[in-house]
């Protein structure tokens, strides 16, 4: 603990660039998670290190910019498996954190692997169900899983959860398991990305039931409310465009009433028709811009009444159009 203290201010001096991605701030969240049972912390560690990519005899190791998951993952594999890990700290040139996470010998190697229920010889590499007690212990896997290979999009550009599983097999698995957790309804996808498969989630309403799940709340939280944002300003939207439409709409038959009164007027007059039609037709030459109830309210006539009397003159207005042959009239 004292050398990962030492290298987060060694991390701070070096100017490394602190400012948390969605994902971090999830997986910061997670390494806050206290395993309670010794079977959740076995099944924990199995979930990290299994995804990390260097779950082989091979000497390999697991990289990040997530120093929690470093921590996590070196205290894991000791509690656990009992054995240790070696942990180092570097700068990128872009100035990004990078923590490198490794078993340095062949007997810590094969000792991690045999305490899962692994030889490192298997043709294929697959989940050992045998590592999980109970529903507890699939929520504690799936959560370092998501420590070693996971990451969801910011919520405010698209919702998209993740995880890069290194093999076919281990990814259908990992799918199909995912499928079969009854605390939440999921149906993940998986696609392949150059040498990785990647089982992915993109409806929110499942991103947040998995976050919620895996014991990122707050994460699952600032997902909700992203998402109400994002609900309410299309709803403001879709009110402002049908808002708009209606006012189009309105002007365009204003347009054509006012085009009908003028040949009405500029022909036969408009002192020519019934008195009702008089009032109506002068007052809509100087008000285009009235609605029918506005135009209703100043005659003391119902809204439906001004259609009605505005559909005659436009009909008259047209007729005499067509017997002047005038083609400028809407």
């Amino acid at each position: 603990m004292r050398a990962a203290r030492t290298s987060s201010r060694r991390a701070m001096e070096l100017g490394v660039q602190s400012t948390m991605s969605f994902s971090s701030e999830i997986k910061h969240e997670l390494c806050k998670v206290e395993n309670r049972k010794l079977c959740c912390l076995k099944a924990e560690c199995y979930g990290i290190w299994l995804f990390s990519k260097c779950f082989s005899l091979k000497n390999s190791a697991y990289v990040t910019e997530h120093g929690d998951v470093a921590r996590r993952m070196s205290e894991l594999a000791a509690a656990a498996a009992g054995v240790q890990v070696e942990m180092s700290f570097a700068v990128s040139r872009r100035k990004k954190p990078a923590y490198r996470v490794e078993l340095v010998d062949d007997a810590s190697r094969e000792q991690l692997l045999q305490s899962f229920g692994h030889t490192g010889r298997e043709p294929s590499l697959r989940i050992n169900r045998g590592n999980f007690e109970g529903d507890c212990c699939v929520q504690a896997f799936l959560r370092g899983a998501f420590l070693a290979c996971g990451t969801a999009t910011d919520p405010n550009k698209e919702y998209h959860l993740e995880f890069s599983v290194p093999y076919r097999n281990l990814a259908r698995e990992f799918c199909t398991l995912l499928e079969e957790t009854e605390a939440f309804p999921a149906a993940p996808a998986v696609a392949e990305r150059k040498s990785s498969y990647v089982v992915y989630l993109k409806d929110s309403g499942q991103i947040e039931d998995l976050l919620t799940y895996l014991g990122a709340s707050a994460a699952s939280m600032e997902l909700m409310q992203v998402k109400m944002y994002k609900e309410a300003k299309n709803n403001i939207n879709r009110k402002t465009n049908f808002e708009t439409a209606n006012m189009d709409k309105t002007y365009s038959a204003s347009a054509r009433q006012t085009a009908a009164i003028a040949v009405i007027s500029d022909t036969v007059g408009i002192g020519s028709l019934p008195e009702e039609l008089q009032q109506l037709a002068r007052l809509r030459l100087e008000n285009p811009e009235m609605t029918l109830r506005e135009l209703g309210e100043v005659l003391k006539i119902s809204r439906s009444g001004v259609n009605h009397r505005l559909q005659r003159l436009l009909q008259l207005g047209e007729k005499i159009a067509g017997e002047k042959g005038i083609e400028n009239i809407m």
